[in-house]
């Protein structure tokens, strides 16, 4: 593995770059070198409260230039994200990125771009993939448990009184939610999207301003179909935040509830001819317990990419994806018409 010393510059000062800092502060290849922040005092707030004497900015240019930085932590708003990303990279840095991507599909395919030609990673915080429960769903699905998957659901309903901008999104669920989701069913599916038909509303007693509920439905590269249910002003029985998941195969079914151990459910070896309904066995998972969070977890991998010069596993080339499933509901819900995720992406 090759060595290397990190030399971080975080922009965003506030919210999760707290964790993320501490997370690097913990690692003997990294060193914070700058901390920058359109309000000063947010920044020389983030230095205090960990004991940090790097310097402080409102210019990410000037952070990078002065502390020859080779790696920017993107914790910014989603509105800074195409605009902080694509300079850092072209200032000779890689990029972790907070989610989304970017706000729009051109500032997505942009960063794809710019990392193209620059050389440089640039990755995002999709921590919901490190979930042990969901890497034993994804285990059960590539090994073949339940056979070949044809239909995979995920329901999320939740009632979640944010206020703030959430009320007055025009999609609060889709937008700011759901790349979650959608992103789990890659995993999960091992595939990508290939079409998607989206319906948003607006339940009534909701208190969202915009489309708080919508169903998708995503056509998948595997010959699957993603169903997804959803709605953030659902009070009541609340799902899991990672939802509950039913994936049936050729084989069998497996089944998580977002909160315990997946399972499956799966055709014996010897079954009866005329059996109306088959007989079948229960497969236990046992997902590895403890450990690093699920933040962590993405920043290990994050590391270990540049470390082995190979593309993390959240690259901003397979984010895009997630990403398009996202903007290609909107635009669904829109049109009232089947998207082709090759529309969106121009391929």
């Amino acid at each position: 593995m090759k060595e290397k010393m990190f030399r971080i510059v975080v922009a965003g000062c506030g919210g999760m770059a707290n964790t993320w800092v501490e997370y690097a502060m913990g690692r003997q290849d990294t060193e914070i070198v700058g901390l920058v922040d359109i309000r000063l005092e947010s920044a020389e707030c983030m230095a205090e409260r960990h004991g940090l004497s790097c310097g402080k900015y409102v210019s990410l240019e000037e952070a990078i230039r002065e502390n020859e930085a080779n790696l920017v932590f993107d914790v910014t708003i989603p509105a800074s994200h195409h605009e902080i990303g694509t300079a850092a990279m072209k200032l000779g840095c890689d990029v972790f990125s907070e989610k989304p991507l970017a706000e729009s599909l051109d500032g997505c395919l942009d960063l794809v771009r710019v990392s193209d030609e620059t050389g440089r990673s640039h990755a995002v915080m999709q921590n919901r993939r490190f979930d042990p429960n969901i890497r034993a769903l994804r285990s059960l699905i590539k090994e073949g448990t339940i056979g070949k998957p044809g239909f995979a659901g995920a329901d999320f309903f939740i009632g979640a009184h944010f206020g703030g901008f959430r009320d007055a999104m025009e999609s609060p669920l889709i937008l700011d939610m759901a790349i979650h989701t959608f992103d789990q069913a890659r995993l999960i599916l091992g595939a990508d999207p290939i079409s998607v038909y989206c319906h948003e509303f607006n339940p009534a007693g909701s208190w969202y301003a915009g489309s708080a509920a919508a169903v998708c439905i995503f056509e998948m590269s595997d010959g699957s179909v993603f169903n997804y249910r959803g709605s953030w002003c659902a009070e009541g029985a609340p799902t899991s935040w990672e939802a509950q998941w039913r994936i049936t195969g050729s084989a069998g079914t497996a089944i998580w509830n977002g909160s315990d151990s997946p399972y499956a459910d799966i055709l014996t070896p010897q079954q009866e001819e005329q059996a109306f309904l088959k007989a079948t066995k229960r497969i236990e998972t046992s997902p590895a317990a403890g450990g690093a969070s699920w933040h962590h977890r993405c920043l290990d991998e994050l590391f270990d990419s540049l470390l082995q010069e190979r593309p993390a596993e959240t690259d901003c080339r397979d984010n895009l994806l997630s990403m398009a499933m996202v903007l290609g509901a909107m635009e669904s819900s829109r049109s009232g018409r089947k998207v082709l995720l090759s529309e969106l992406l121009g391929r």
